[in-house]
């Protein structure tokens, strides 16, 4: 059996080392972000709207974005009200902010007709929305509302499958397959341990197997190269 505790236990210890995301890294770095654009409280519209910015975007871009758009618009109400030339030209240069900006205001109009104005706290409902996928989802509800959920991107996907903790062949059946096996109270802090872990010593080619504390309980599968 996988001993999960102790890896878990030991790559939270090991991430501390690295402060900084690896040079060149385009991941959006969600908990520093949204703790940038949510600061008295973690505003689950604005993790929403951040999220689906942040999409093959850079963190800083995604911030800078964001806090332009929100200066204009804070609410679904309001950034209804504005037109989606004007969110586009706010968001720009985020990753196809055209398409972005029709998401956002496809999304503003469905919360106040659906929802009163508020986000909901349901994975499935928020997979209705335009632009919003599962990574997405399941960032507005752990950061929105402490609702455990898996983000699974491709570095979870790459680590667990390395480990052989799972056997899939794509993100979306790594989240459904880790719900199974792993423990509830790792669920939210999966994300940010693995792509962490996964930018400096888990890499996706020729990982650093040499300096991984974990390396015992790796079935290395897939690789087919290490340092």
């Amino acid at each position: 059996m996988f001993p999960i505790l102790n890896v878990i236990k030991i790559i939270s210890r090991e991430v501390q080392r690295f402060k900084e995301p690896a040079s060149g890294a385009t991941l959006f770095s969600w908990r520093s972000i949204v703790s940038r654009l949510s600061r008295e409280r973690r505003d689950p519209f604005r993790i929403l709207v951040s999220t689906v910015l942040s999409l093959r975007t850079k963190d800083d871009c995604t911030a800078a974005a964001s806090e332009r758009l929100f200066a204009l618009a804070r609410t679904p109400h309001d950034m209804l009200n504005l037109p989606e030339k004007e969110i586009a030209k706010a968001i720009y240069p985020v990753g196809f902010y055209n398409t972005k900006a029709k998401h956002i205001k496809q999304i503003c109009a469905i919360l106040m007709e659906k929802y009163n104005g508020c986000v909901p706290a349901d994975l499935e409902r928020l997979l209705e929305l335009p632009g919003v996928g599962r990574k997405t989802a399941n960032l507005v509800i752990t950061l929105g509302f402490g609702i455990p959920g898996i983000c699974v991107d491709t570095h979870v996907h790459r680590i667990t499958n390395r480990w052989g903790y799972v056997h899939t062949r794509a993100p979306v059946e790594t989240e459904f397959a880790l719900r199974k096996c792993l423990p509830m109270r790792f669920w939210i802090i999966i994300n940010d341990l693995l792509v962490t872990y996964g930018q400096n010593i888990c890499t996706p080619v020729s990982p650093r197997c040499s300096e991984c504390r974990v390396e015992k309980w790796c079935a290395r599968v897939g690789v087919q190269r290490s340092r």
